[in-house]
């Protein structure tokens, strides 16, 4: 059957919002703090920023201090086992917590909470949780969070409110709360056609689903105006944007609508699949002076026989095509790249595949990463004899690779000044300064905390496998 695209009407919304006032009626004066963990990928990072403002509006002040928080959030991630056990690690560590103060509430919420299988699992063995809801549902947290509020009692859990029901749909006008006021994420588009057969996402987050670009545009408009000067268009894949919209417009042509806002600001955007990363992308970044010159490009493996069993929809041929291509229109071209070790059948010629074409395209930094099985995905049901030991021997081979290629790109920045934005603080020796250039190369300062949200010119006196260092500079 096929999608059909849906959107939560405007009075919903308001809806949801005057639940917020009701809420926060309800539970009167006096201050109440609010928790929000978050783990995972930027779109998770987003999908918090919904959670705090939500929060804010039915009362609550943030805190990080679990021993102080009303009320916990734990913001899932499920597409690594490790992340999933560090959840359920952290999440279980709260049963004391519970015990002491049974009035407190432990939301388990994001991509964790989408499972069926996991939701189950908590049920049984995480009694400490009272609400468990997935993405879909994160429109309507305030009914949730009420109907929780009416079933637990003030003495502690006498219900739980387990919810998965919504469809697949966008929601505008969510209220947000945003971390800092430099950088902010900004989501285009949610969901994945691709159905990698290692991947969990397409299950959890649903099918891609496009905001309106007059939507897009409106909010990239709001942070220019509040001082935002990087600007991140999330998607879990950007390059997919615009289908199933009413209106003629790509990926290409939202980031030309974005550059068009006037003001100082960058532009940023992940993540790009190969299979979809097109010349029209590559012209539009180089014509557009505010989209950085970088692009995250996973390419996984670099075996095609890997590549198929993946089902990512390139070559490793047309992999390496698309990178000289996006040099040829963008010469300054920051690449960062995912690479899986370690998927099940991988033999050694397809891991020294992999390395050579890692060595071949000579990325700026790589995300390494060893296959993590996700029960429910196609890659779960493939068998795999490889000793753990190979394959972590596999790993430590990239990655000896990848840092080696990454510290001889940094060093050949020494000398270079670059335009950069002093975006936090750092806590490397005695630089006190965190910016970044233009490609998003990390570049670490001396200078006073005042300084941050600014632009610089920085000059790099010396650089390591991680990060550039440099002089502030007239």
């Amino acid at each position: 059957m096929p999608y059909e695209r849906t959107e939560v009407s405007a009075q919903e919304i308001e809806r949801q919002k005057e639940i917020c006032a009701r809420v926060r009626s309800a539970l009167g004066g006096g201050e109440r703090f609010a928790m929000v963990d978050t783990y995972g990928c930027q779109q998770n990072e987003s999908d918090s920023e919904v959670l705090r403002g939500y929060l804010r509006s039915m009362g609550y002040t943030m805190t990080d201090d679990e021993d102080k928080a009303d009320v916990i959030a734990v913001n899932t991630c499920a597409v690594r086992e490790h992340a999933t056990m560090r959840v359920f690690g952290n999440v279980g560590a709260l049963t004391h917590l519970k015990r002491v103060h049974p009035e407190r509430i432990v939301i388990l919420c994001g991509c964790m909470a989408q499972s069926e299988e996991i939701r189950e699992q908590v049920k049984k063995s995480y009694r400490m949780v009272d609400l468990c809801f997935g993405p879909h549902e994160l429109w309507r947290f305030p009914e949730l969070f009420e109907r929780t509020l009416q079933v637990h009692g003030l003495s502690g859990a006498k219900g739980r409110v387990f919810d998965a029901e919504s469809t697949e749909s966008i929601a505008e006008g969510l209220p947000r709360e945003r971390d800092g006021s430099v950088k902010a994420w900004l989501s285009i588009m949610n969901g994945c056609n691709n159905f990698c057969s290692y991947c969990i996402v397409p299950y959890v987050r649903g099918r891609e689903r496009s905001r309106r670009s007059e939507d897009v545009v409106r909010e990239a408009e709001s942070l220019v105006a509040a001082g935002y000067k990087d600007i991140t268009l999330l998607g879990q894949n950007v390059n997919s944007y615009g289908r199933g919209l009413d209106e003629d417009v790509d990926f290409a042509e939202l980031l030309r609508k974005v550059n068009a806002i006037p003001g100082d600001f960058r532009i940023r955007f992940m993540t790009s699949h190969p299979k979809d990363a097109t010349e029209r992308l590559f012209a539009a970044m180089a014509e557009c002076e505010k989209c950085a010159p970088h692009i995250h490009l996973p390419v996984q493996s670099g075996s095609d026989r890997i590549l198929r069993a993946m089902n990512r929809g390139y070559t490793a041929e047309k992999y390496l095509a698309q990178v000289d291509l996006a040099r040829k229109y963008i010469p300054n071209l920051v690449l960062t790249t995912d690479v899986i070790v370690g998927f099940p059948g991988e033999t050694e010629e397809d891991f020294l595949d992999t390395l050579a074409l890692t060595e071949k395209v000579r990325f700026d930094s790589m995300f390494t990463f060893i296959y993590s099985r996700r029960p429910g995905t196609p890659a779960a049901k493939i068998e795999d004899d490889t000793p753990r030991s190979v394959i972590q021997n596999r790993f430590d081979r990239l990655v000896e690779s990848a840092g080696r290629v990454s510290a001889e790109l940094h060093r050949a920045q020494e000398g270079k000044t670059f335009r950069v934005l002093i975006d936090g603080t750092a806590k490397n020796g005695d630089y006190t300064l965190s910016a970044r250039t233009a490609g998003g190369r990390l570049v670490h300062l001396h200078g006073d905390e005042s300084l941050i949200g600014s632009w610089a010119n920085a000059r790099i006196v010396s650089s390591n496998t991680f990060a550039l260092f440099g002089e502030i500079t007239e």
